[in-house]
């Protein structure tokens, strides 16, 4: 399996996420976007055995994209570098896909989930771009705006990427859905970010979700 972590400054955060990462993971790709606080620097000396891409563009979405097509292995695992996924739940991840399912998609709102770190505002956008989703595609998602998620790569070419921000999670959920692909919750809890600022800002990314779900849902199939 192949993890894929996307980075832009975490220096201070992507020691910690690598140390917790299972010895059994076959491959480690740390995706960054050109850092000036010596992430890679960092990654190298906490796991010198990982692969480091730099992204060729900016945005989550971008990061993502150039980690997939790095990717070598069967499963893709994608975590964020900030500490508040934990890797110590990659096996539930696993476990969903090698019970089934095509892709495994964390959730922080059903039992065994949970969040220390999401604000109201982001809980309530959150949810109501959730029931959105739902009802345009009839699925029943629980938690749409979650970076923790594990896929079979061989159905990448069904998941392309063709945005570069946040809202690269919200579209690779309508994708599978769109997809038909056997999609599997599995509970995630989410953990504060453990140093230094995050480049989400809640306005600004949730019309660009917004934005998404609009042109998934005109999108040609």
């Amino acid at each position: 399996m192949s993890v894929v972590i996307p980075t832009l400054n975490e220096a201070e955060n992507i020691g910690f996420v690598l140390s917790r990462i299972p010895g059994w993971v076959e491959q480690v790709i740390v995706v960054d976007g050109h850092s000036t606080d010596g992430t890679p620097d960092v990654v190298r000396a906490h796991r010198p055995d990982a692969l480091i891409v730099t992204q060729d563009a900016k945005g989550k979405g971008n990061a993502l994209n150039c980690g997939f097509a790095a990717s070598t292995s069967d499963i893709i695992v994608m975590l964020d570098a900030d500490g508040s996924t934990d890797p110590a739940e990659i096996p539930r991840f696993i476990a969903a896909l090698r019970t089934g399912a095509d892709f495994a998609k964390g959730t922080r709102f059903v039992t065994g989930g949970g969040s220390s770190d999401i604000s109201g505002i982001r809980r309530f956008g959150n949810m109501a771009l959730n029931v959105l989703v739902n009802r345009l595609w009839g699925s029943d998602y629980t938690d749409l705006c979650y970076g923790y998620n594990a896929f079979w790569r061989r159905h990448l070419h069904r998941l392309a990427v063709d945005t570069n921000g946040f809202e690269v999670e919200t579209l690779l959920n309508i994708k599978a859905i769109k997809a038909k692909l056997r999609v599997v919750e599995v509970p995630s809890y989410e953990a504060d970010r453990r140093s230094g600022t995050s480049n989400l800002h809640a306005a600004r990314d949730g019309w660009r979700v917004l934005r998404t779900i609009i042109a998934e849902r005109i999108r040609p199939h």
